[in-house]
C-alpha cells in the first residue's frame, strides 16, 4: 500500500517513465534522481545501462514497478561506435589498453564478412566486467578485486548488425554500427570479437540504446526534461496496452480480479497478457495454465484507489 505522501503525490498507480539516460550515470543513479524529482521512493528500472551508455532506460513508478519483471524487453536496438586497433581490459573505452595494432589499412572488404559472421544466432562470451553473477557476486566485482574471470558462452540472437560509416582515427579505425539483438547480448563483446577476428583488437567507444522492447527514444525524456515536467511517459493503463497482448474483460470479470480471483481461460494467449475493460482500464496481468487464467499482477486490488 502506498504511503500518504505518495498518495498525495499521485503515484499510487504511477506509470512508466522512459528516460534518455546521460553518459556517466549508472542506472541506479537515474533511479535516485527520479525518486527525488517525483517525490516517491517507489521507482525501479528495467534493462540496465552501463555508465558509458546513453539512451532508453525504462523506469516504473508506484504500483507500475510491479510490471517491470513482466515486461517483454527481449529485443533491443543500439547505435554504437567500434574502434579497431586497440583491445582493452573492459572491451570498452573505460578500460586500460592491453594491446594495440595499426588498423588504418582495414577496409570494408575486410570487416564486412566478419560482421556477417557475427549476425544471426551466435555463441557469445560476455565481457568479464559484465553484471553476470558468479556464485552470488557480479563478474565485474570479482575482476575489480583482482580475480581472473572466465565466463561461459551463451546463445544470443543478432537480428541486424550493420556498418553505417567508417573513418580513420590516426592508426585506428572507427566504425559506426547499428545493432538489433536479443536481451543478454553484449555490444562490447561484438566490438571485442570483431577486432579479434581482424587481428588488431577492438573495443567500444560509444553506445546509445535507441529502443528496448516497445519503447524507443521517441518516448524518452532526459532527467532535466522530467524535472521540468514531472509526469509519467505512460500511465499504467497505457503501459499494459502497449507492452502486452490484451484480453477485453467485462465489469464483472474486473471485480473478480480485484478480489484476487481467476478467470476462465480463452486459449488465445501463450504468455502473460493484460486484462483490460472497454474503457481501456487495466485490471491485471494474466497467465493461462490449465483451466485457469490466473493473475500474476493485480493493478487495482480492493483497497487501492486511483
Amino acid at each position: 500500500m502506498a504511503t500518504v505522501a505518495e498518495r498525495a503525490g499521485g503515484h499510487v498507480l504511477g506509470g512508466l517513465v522512459i528516460v534518455d539516460k546521460a553518459p556517466g550515470m549508472t542506472s541506479h543513479d537515474v533511479v535516485g534522481r527520479a525518486r527525488r524529482i517525483l517525490g516517491t521512493r517507489r521507482v525501479g528500472h528495467a534493462g540496465t545501462l552501463d555508465p558509458m551508455a546513453t539512451g532508453v532506460l525504462v523506469l516504473g513508478v508506484g504500483r507500475t514497478t510491479k510490471l517491470l519483471g513482466h515486461l517483454s524487453l527481449a529485443t533491443k536496438e543500439y547505435h554504437a561506435t567500434i574502434r579497431l586497433g586497440q583491445a582493452t581490459t573492459t572491451d570498452d573505452a573505460e578500460g586500460e589498453v592491453v594491446s594495440a595494432s595499426p588498423a588504418g589499412h582495414i577496409t570494408e572488404d575486410d570487416y564486412a564478412p566478419v560482421i556477417r559472421s557475427l549476425t544471426g544466432v551466435i555463441d557469445q562470451v560476455p565481457s568479464s566486467v559484465s553484471a553476470i553473477k558468479i556464485d552470488g557476486k557480479r563478474a565485474y566485482q570479482r575482476v575489480r578485486s583482482g580475480e581472473d574471470v572466465a565466463l561461459p558462452s551463451r546463445e544470443v540472437a543478432i537480428t541486424r548488425f550493420d556498418a553505417v560509416e567508417a573513418r580513420p582515427a590516426g592508426d585506428l579505425l572507427d566504425i559506426d554500427v547499428e545493432v538489433e539483438c536479443s536481451s543478454g547480448t553484449y555490444i562490447r563483446a561484438l566490438a571485442r570479437d570483431l577486432g579479434s577476428a581482424l587481428g588488431v583488437g577492438g573495443h567500444l567507444v560509444r553506445l546509445r540504446r535507441t529502443r528496448v522492447g516497445p519503447f524507443s527514444l521517441d518516448d524518452a525524456r532526459t532527467l532535466e526534461q522530467l524535472a521540468e515536467n514531472p509526469t509519467m511517459s505512460l500511465t499504467l493503463d497505457e503501459a499494459v496496452s502497449r507492452a502486452f497482448p490484451v484480453r477485453l474483460i467485462s465489469d464483472a470479470e474486473a471485480q473478480e480480479l480485484r478480489n484476487g480471483k481467476w478467470l476462465e481461460p480463452t486459449g488465445e494467449f501463450a504468455g502473460v497478457h493484460g486484462a483490460v475493460d472497454g474503457e481501456g482500464t487495466a485490471w491485471a496481468l494474466l497467465a493461462e495454465k490449465g483451466r485457469r487464467a490466473s493473475p500474476v499482477f493485480v493493478a487495482r486490488p480492493v483497497g487501492v484507489v486511483d
